[in-house]
């Protein structure tokens, strides 16, 4: 039985996009002046990504963009994320500029725009610079300023073409992921240090904004924060409670003060004994909560919350200072490959409860949104990723009639496959499949479909659909 799924209507202007991350794709990790990243040192170190890999050649888009963008053009997108590499244009992450790293992203911008594909620019994705890592990180707030001054750098080489700008992607991960679990770079485990670190971060976002609107009046500015509403495994009081330290840690850590100028109630009780936030100053939270053009939300699926007591033995402790809390799915929610919950109920919730909780919510884009399968074969078709887009955009669509959500995009993750992190190779996002060894990408059944959609939808002229391309 042949599946049929269709895009739900959306509000005029709507933009729809796709996705992707500089240290995911580019590879040329060593080309061109590149500095080194926090990532090029973390996959160096045994056993911190699964297949033993890193993101050295990746997709080698760094080489065949042009190629992607030829993708873009013919899947009909009106946008396209991607992210600028910090150590590709200030290699030390200060002082001087590879102006070989800015050609390549202007190269990249004129493209686009000459295909009328609207670039959405992401500053950080998560590539700091190896030597501002060996200086503090993202736990000293100099490293806030360095990303303000490199900010500045590239909205001036790109500012005059580039109107939409992200600040930050996830910086929850960056933090608690990076600086906590130590599964991601720059690979700690520490309390105090990753609650800096999640700070300086929005520390960094503020000031940012700030150059960004100096540099060019006319720019859009945004953030991106992954948010998975938290929901109680079961209906106990423990479970609920854990549910509730979820969302503090995850979602409104971050939320709170970029939306609400202020941390959540209970937040310093969550912490207690880890930190006393000596790092944060007077007037970082006005910085922080700066109103924003647009908020950028990534979403995959929701958290089952259920209540892991600190004095038992937990195998899967989520960090140095673990909050009591593992994720419990519950009976009869379908999983994707990586084990998260299938679930478009979740994106609905998380956009009505954002213009629930926070008055004057900037209009918000679905900046990532995707499931990935393991299989590697590009002939296979892949109905589920067409069944979890339609039903997401579906959920998305409701919630823009049921409670006035101001939506104004949709970017899927990811174009095209790429190196998912601690994960490696193996989970494949894209809409295209790539061939690793040789660089070939063959779109996927779900490229065809949403591409045909999105010419009927649009009656934008797209060109012809292309198959497997690219020699190796």
């Amino acid at each position: 039985m042949t599946m049929s799924f269709e895009l739900p209507q959306m509000p005029a202007g709507f933009v729809w996009g796709a996705a992707t991350a500089a240290y995911q794709i580019e590879g040329a990790v060593a080309e061109d002046g590149r500095g080194e990243s926090i990532w090029d040192v973390f996959c160096q170190r045994p056993g911190t990504v699964v297949d033993g890999t890193s993101g050295a050649v990746a997709c080698d888009s760094y080489h065949r963009w042009r190629d992607d963008v030829e993708l873009l053009a013919g899947l009909g997108v009106d946008a396209y994320r991607f992210s600028i590499a910090w150590p590709r244009v200030v290699p030390a992450g200060q002082g001087a500029i590879n102006q070989a790293g800015l050609d390549h992203y202007d190269r990249l911008v004129d493209a686009l725009c000459e295909r009328g594909i609207r670039p959405f620019v992401t500053l950080y994705h998560w590539d700091l610079p190896q030597a501002l890592e060996d200086a503090g990180g993202w736990r000293v707030r100099d490293t806030a300023d360095r990303f303000a001054d490199y900010a500045a750098v590239v909205a001036g080489r790109l500012g005059d073409r580039v109107q939409d700008w992200i600040t930050l992607n996830e910086p929850y991960v960056s933090s608690m992921v990076g600086y906590a679990e130590g599964r991601h770079a720059p690979g700690a485990t520490e309390g105090h240090g990753a609650l800096a670190a999640a700070h300086h971060l929005l520390v960094g976002h503020g000031r940012a904004l700030a150059v960004l609107r100096a540099a060019r009046p006319e720019a859009r500015v945004g953030i991106t924060l992954n948010i998975s509403p938290a929901i109680p495994a079961t209906d106990s009081a423990a479970d609920r409670e854990a549910a509730n330290r979820m969302d503090l840690m995850l979602n409104r850590q971050f939320t709170d003060p970029v939306l609400g100028c202020a941390y959540p109630d209970g937040f310093e009780r969550l912490y207690a004994g880890v930190s006393d936030l000596s790092f944060r100053l007077p007037g970082d939270l006005e910085l922080i909560g700066a109103p924003l053009d647009f908020l950028g939300v990534n979403y995959y699926y929701r958290i089952h919350a259920a209540d892991a007591p600190l004095d038992q033995p937990e195998p899967a402790r989520r960090s140095a200072f673990d909050i009591g809390v593992r994720s419990a799915p519950r009976d009869g929610v379908p999983l994707t490959d990586l084990g998260w919950p299938i679930e478009a109920q979740g994106l609905y919730d998380t956009l009505t409860g954002l213009a629930g909780r926070y008055p004057g919510l900037p209009p918000i884009y679905v900046t990532e949104n995707g499931i990935a399968h393991f299989g590697d074969d590009p002939a296979v078709p892949d109905p589920e990723r067409i069944r979890f887009v339609a039903q997401h955009l579906s959920a998305a669509a409701r919630a823009v009639t049921d409670a006035a959500v101001d939506l104004r995009g949709y970017f899927y993750w990811s174009l095209i496959d790429n190196f998912e992190w601690a994960r490696g190779y193996a989970p494949r996002f894209g809409l295209v499949h790539v061939d690793y060894p040789t660089g070939v990408r063959t779109p996927r059944a779900s490229y065809h479909w949403l591409r045909e959609r999105l010419s009927a939808r649009t009656g934008k002229a797209v060109s012809n659909s292309p198959g497997s391309f690219l020699t190796p």
